[in-house]
């Protein structure tokens, strides 16, 4: 089906409206019209295999390809992120975990201290003189234990 003689096939019209979207997407990002963006592309691709489908179907097959995008996207985003953002919220030592850190009093017997930012704070770990390097590789309150960087 073209469209009044103009030569697009309204599955063109469905893939160009997709980029149009995308495009959109890039420009004032809000990770909303990428949804749109993907429910109009298989409603374009489903066009290119099936082009007799009437407007309202094409409506149909548009919103359902949209929330299921959604849905998916939803999914993956709320997986990925949630659940590191919400353990480390009100955890200030928690997002120390993996610095390397410099010994400012030396550890000795597996207890001293170790400069992160300009704070002291104590650690727990192997002997080390001041001056060392040292990761931070997981924290009890307000003492963190250390390994050597």
């Amino acid at each position: 089906m073209t469209l009044a003689g103009v030569g697009f096939s309204v599955a063109a019209l469905w893939l160009i409206a997709a980029m149009v979207l995308a495009i959109l997407e890039l420009i004032a990002p809000g990770f909303f019209l990428i949804f749109a963006a993907a429910g109009a592309a298989l409603t374009g691709l489903v066009l290119l295999a099936t082009p007799d489908l009437h407007a309202i179907t094409q409506a149909l097959l548009f919103a359902g390809f949209a929330a299921l995008a959604l849905a998916v996207g939803r999914r993956w985003y709320h997986r990925s992120r949630s659940v590191r953002v919400a353990a480390q919220l009100n955890d200030r030592t928690a997002r120390l975990i993996g610095r390397t850190v410099e010994v400012c009093e030396p550890i000795v017997a597996g207890e001293g201290r170790v400069r992160v930012g300009d704070g002291a704070w104590n650690a727990r770990g192997p002997d080390m003189p001041a001056g060392a390097l040292v990761r931070i590789v997981g924290a009890s309150g307000s003492v963190l234990a250390v390994e050597p960087a």
